[in-house]
């Protein structure tokens, strides 16, 4: 099926939305229990447990609309799904929170192992959403490699050693707003290796 256009706006509600919705819930329900099955679940897991329909849902709207999902996307909705399901199974907040780590370590080690093999599987990734020379990628792959390293490193800090307040707070806005921050900064300095879109 062709990938189809839509608002960005939209596109960013739908991708933005349930983590938001999750940090939005757990605010409401943190100092809260629920009696559910005979099994006590705190605020956090069941706005976890919440978390994870709400995403699919989102990216079920985002393919029907679109056409398509990136292969990033459909890793991590997979990771969720598993690691929020084990938050619930086992009603250990553990699991949600390590989740972040597996996906940020995943998504480094994927890119070190095809710069091992001298490949940029960034650029087969998003090489038709942003045209680059092979040495810009290579070069944008290392240091994205790196920073998800350094996330995955920084989400066992944080959720070991402070709060699930704290954790819930900069899972949602810190890492993300990290993450589009050095994103953008890389752009700019690989500018001089951008090429335009053949047609």
């Amino acid at each position: 099926m062709a990938a189809r256009k839509i608002n960005p706006w939209l596109k960013q509600a739908l991708e933005l939305g349930p983590p938001l919705l999750f940090f939005v819930g757990y605010l409401r329900i943190k100092d809260d229990s629920f009696l559910v099955g005979g099994t006590r679940y705190d605020g956090f897991i069941v706005a976890a447990a919440l978390f994870v329909p709400l995403l699919l849902l989102s990216m079920a709207i985002l393919w029907k609309l679109t056409g398509k999902l990136s292969r990033l996307q459909a890793v991590t909705a997979l990771l969720v799904v598993i690691f929020g399901g084990l938050t619930v199974w086992f009603n250990d907040e553990t699991f949600f929170k390590m989740k972040t780590t597996i996906v940020y370590g995943l998504f480094a080690a994927l890119l070190g192992i095809g710069l091992l093999r001298g490949q940029s599987w960034l650029a087969w990734v998003l090489d038709e959403f942003m045209p680059m020379a092979e040495e810009g990628w290579m070069k944008l792959t290392r240091r994205l490699a790196l920073a998800f390293a350094v996330l995955a490193i920084a989400n066992e800090v944080v959720w070991r050693t402070m709060s699930t307040e704290a954790w819930v707070k900069i899972e949602t806005f810190a890492f993300p707003v990290a993450l589009i921050l050095f994103l953008w900064t890389q752009i700019m300095l690989l500018q001089r290796y951008l090429e335009e879109p053949e047609g």
